[in-house]
């Protein structure tokens, strides 16, 4: 919950101090630091341990940055994080400056999750239906996942709609071990 709290206050301050045609920039760099700061448990390590300094710490976020083209705000910004012992928020960060990118454009992010691909005509109607029901723009990204065994499961924000036989069969596997 704090961390939430806090990764909000730094990607608003971040939002805030970027102009229009940085956003997106910015977005696509936080979004790949943070994945790397998820996948990567050397990067971990060195943001870490106390054995490297500040500045060591924003060496490496620096090229990293610059790799993802991000502007120099951004590594300004990313030199605060480490400053101020926060940089552990970074997924955290990159996700809650995501929500607020997304906002500012006025689109709504999905997610699509199915047993099977969905074929390239369905995936524009069901991206039209979403677009029709919500009344905004939609970004529709589809992922496939063989335990759902048929069905879909679609999350928008913190909402799911969940039609999938798994969890029909999990929700079977709760009721009857319950009694």
């Amino acid at each position: 919950m704090i961390n939430t709290v806090v990764a909000r206050r730094y990607a608003q301050a971040l939002f805030e101090l970027l102009d229009v045609s940085t956003i997106e920039p910015t977005r696509m760099a936080l979004t790949g630091l943070g994945q790397a700061m998820k996948d990567s448990v050397e990067l971990r390590h060195v943001v870490a341990s106390p054995v490297y300094g500040a500045d060591d710490k924003i060496a490496v976020l620096a090229e990293l940055c610059s790799r993802l083209g991000c502007p120099p705000v951004g590594k300004t910004f990313l030199g605060q994080l480490v400053r101020k012992n926060r940089v552990g928020f970074l997924p955290e960060i990159a996700e809650a400056f995501a929500k607020l990118a997304d906002a500012a454009k006025g689109t709504q992010p999905v997610i699509v999750f199915s047993a099977t691909a969905i074929p390239p005509g369905e995936q524009d109607q069901i991206s039209n239906r979403l677009r029709t029901m919500l009344k905004r723009e939609v970004e529709v990204t589809f992922h496939t996942d063989a335990r759902y065994i048929a069905g879909v499961q679609i999350r928008l924000g913190n909402t799911v709609v969940d039609s999938t036989v798994l969890s029909r069969l999990q929700a079977m596997q709760t009721l009857l071990t319950k009694e």
